[in-house]
């Protein structure tokens, strides 16, 4: 069944709730997860964009590297919501290799860069600004002692907006596009 009513009054429940605990759909619990799930909803558009492009990194497709990251959000999702599974520092290595091999390729960052270019970097940029987002509620929920998650996850969620600013300038460089800086 899709729907329960339990909800209706405005409260959800985790993995760790005790029988009969109910926390705020409001709290920030709550709305880490909320963020979260927007973030993975909208990485399964990008991951269908890039299925049509070609090029790689370190022998894995855009399409490839954004399923792991919608995998690994899901184990994000569920230690936030109080389950025992965590981000390993594997994970954390593995988008720094991506991350290193994609910068080898781009001439290095000396300003900011106008988002755009191809569709496919439009939506890694939208990503990318969608993991900081998350990124911002997880800490502001562990900050007020609603959530308990391990240092991995953080540094999984800060490289997760590196990962996605390299393959948008990827996406533009393999192109052809140029970067374009903003001309305050």
């Amino acid at each position: 069944m899709l729907y329960t009513r339990k909800g209706d009054s405005g409260t959800t429940k985790t993995f760790d709730s005790k029988p009969g605990e109910r926390i705020s759909k409001s709290s920030c619990r709550t709305e880490s997860l909320g963020v979260l799930d927007e973030l993975n909803s909208f990485l399964g558009l990008v991951k269908v964009k890039a299925a049509a492009n070609s090029w790689k990194v370190n022998d894995k497709t855009p399409e490839e590297i954004i399923a792991w990251s919608q995998n690994n959000l899901f184990i994000v999702q569920a230690e936030v919501a109080g389950s025992d599974k965590k981000i390993d520092s594997e994970s954390i290595k593995e988008m720094e290799n991506w991350i290193d091999s994609v910068e080898k390729e781009l001439p290095p960052i000396k300003t900011f860069f106008i988002s755009g270019g191809t569709e496919l970097a439009a939506l890694f940029d939208v990503s990318r600004t969608l993991a900081r987002k998350a990124e911002r509620r997880v800490i502001k929920a562990l900050e007020e002692d609603s959530i308990v998650v391990g240092p991995e996850t953080l540094a999984f969620l800060n490289r997760l907006s590196s990962l996605f600013y390299a393959l948008a300038r990827l996406s533009n460089h393999k192109s052809g596009i140029k970067e374009v800086p903003p001309s305050y």
